[in-house]
């Protein structure tokens, strides 16, 4: 397999894949390429200050004291202004949705703890442990076996 990168600031962007036939790293490039709208942050909030929050960073977005949450790699907290379900529009395909008040970066969940209850907990590399809801954790197997 070949590849070829040209770096042209006066050219226009355009991404040509040539394959036999498809498969998983031709879908991963569509999803990459599709996903892909030229931002890779958000704006958020804390007490006074703003930051850019990438997406990378991110560990999930949930809902808090009635206020969308973005919690952080390093465990902090910041607003997002925006709505979950506008959020969930220009979020990458790798943010999940694991209930009905959270997404979550699927590249940084650490594991899912079985918990007492009969429920799943998705726990994140920061620390932070949110409840997976029966029928987002179908999806998200479904998901995962389809790999």
């Amino acid at each position: 397999m070949k590849y070829k990168l040209i770096i042209d600031k006066n050219a226009e962007e355009e991404i040509v894949v040539h394959m036999h036939a498809p498969n998983t790293l031709t879908q991963q490039i569509e999803n990459l390429v599709r996903d892909y709208d030229g931002e890779n942050y958000l704006m958020g909030y804390q007490e006074d200050a703003m930051r850019k929050l990438e997406f990378s960073e991110i560990a999930c977005i949930t809902v808090l004291k009635r206020k969308v949450t973005a919690i952080v790699t390093d465990g902090n907290h910041y607003r997002i202004q925006d709505s979950l379900r506008d959020l969930e529009k220009i979020l990458p395909s790798y943010f999940i949705r694991i209930n009905k008040s959270t997404l979550a970066n699927e590249h940084r969940i650490q594991r899912f703890d079985a918990v007492f209850s009969g429920g799943v907990d998705a726990v994140f590399d920061c620390g932070y442990r949110e409840y997976v809801s029966r029928r987002c954790f179908a999806e998200i197997r479904r998901r995962y076996q389809g790999l």
